[in-house]
């Protein structure tokens, strides 16, 4: 099968296309035919080193897919066979014509949704129903969306105020992305190129903190005393975001860290299948920038890099 693999950490080129053994499935695994490929902004620090990959080199790269499933491994229910699924692989492998996943980490593509559709939507408007519902949004509150149109901070626009939002601020760089965010649902978006941003900011109940490194101290500093939650899940910046425990006593205000097994379990066993379902009924959709063949996987990783996408890449065999 023709692969995306990676022998080397490094910049896009090290993305290159090849023939790769075709995976076999194992105990509780099954295997896909992809017929759509998500890539992510994560996946472009992965490849850097920025963040450690999961297996040693060379591997195929990428983490999310739909398809069909072409073959089961034992203790995986055989009706399966010829389902179109969407998925996550745990770590690598979908890059590729054919794919290894758990069968835990599966699920139906509703009737009516391509597998485009479904593989763009479902794992970051899952991430953002997580946080969502883990804000704890009590209605009346100001919420504040750091990089408002990256692709989760697209969904936690569009569906802040159904989860008890009454004003949110948007934060994006081009003006391209300034717009997206304003026709997401922001209600004010602020450039968070122009150095100090945070001072423009007013109090607010809720950020969600996606950014990292320096800038998360000055944002927490106009968290609602007493009751202020700050939800970190990502750092574009390429470092964790810098507060530590005397900024949270000077305010009296709460860090919740949306990450590790426990979150992941959540996600992908409560909210991605709850996306899928909105997507299927209307209640919200799909944000596909451009679809690409496989072999251009280094072209969707320098466009991320780029910070010009105003929605998903998606790669097709």
């Amino acid at each position: 099968m023709r692969a995306i693999v990676v022998h080397e950490l490094g910049g896009p080129e090290v993305l290159k296309a090849e023939d790769w053994p075709e995976p076999k499935a194992g105990e509780g695994q099954l295997v896909i035919r992809t017929q759509a490929i998500g890539v992510s902004y994560a996946e472009t620090q992965l490849r850097t080193g920025i963040y450690p990959l999961p297996v040693p080199l060379p591997t195929v790269f990428g983490a999310e897919a739909a398809g069909v499933v072409t073959e089961v491994g034992a203790g995986v229910d055989e009706a399966l066979l010829g389902a179109t699924i969407a998925c996550v692989t745990g770590g690598v492998g979908s890059y590729a014509e054919y794919a290894v996943v758990p069968a835990s980490l599966i699920c139906p593509v509703p009737e009516g949704v391509s597998p485009v559709d479904a593989v763009a939507a479902a794992a970051p408007g899952a991430i953002a129903l997580g946080l969502l519902h883990r804000a704890g949004l009590k209605g009346g509150e100001t919420v504040l969306v750091e990089a408002g149109a990256s692709s989760i901070g697209t969904y936690l626009l569009r569906h802040a105020k159904e989860f008890g939002a009454e004003r949110v601020i948007a934060t994006a760089g081009a003006p391209a992305k300034r717009e997206r965010a304003r026709q997401m649902g922001a209600d004010e978006v602020i450039d968070h190129r122009e150095p100090g941003w945070p001072g423009e900011l007013p109090d607010v109940d809720v950020v969600f903190e996606s950014v990292g490194g320096a800038s998360a101290k000055p944002v927490l500093d106009h968290l609602t005393p007493g009751s202020g939650r700050m939800l970190c899940y990502g750092s574009l910046s390429g470092e964790p975001a810098a507060v530590g425990a005397a900024d949270l006593l000077a305010r009296g205000v709460t860090v919740i860290g949306c990450g590790g097994p426990a979150w992941g379990a959540e996600v992908f066993g409560v909210h991605y299948p709850e996306m899928l379902a909105r997507v299927a009924d209307g209640r919200s959709r799909a944000y596909v920038d451009d679809t690409l063949p496989l072999e251009s996987a280094a072209e969707a990783h320098r466009r991320l890099e780029s910070r010009t996408a105003l929605g998903r890449i998606i790669l097709t065999p």
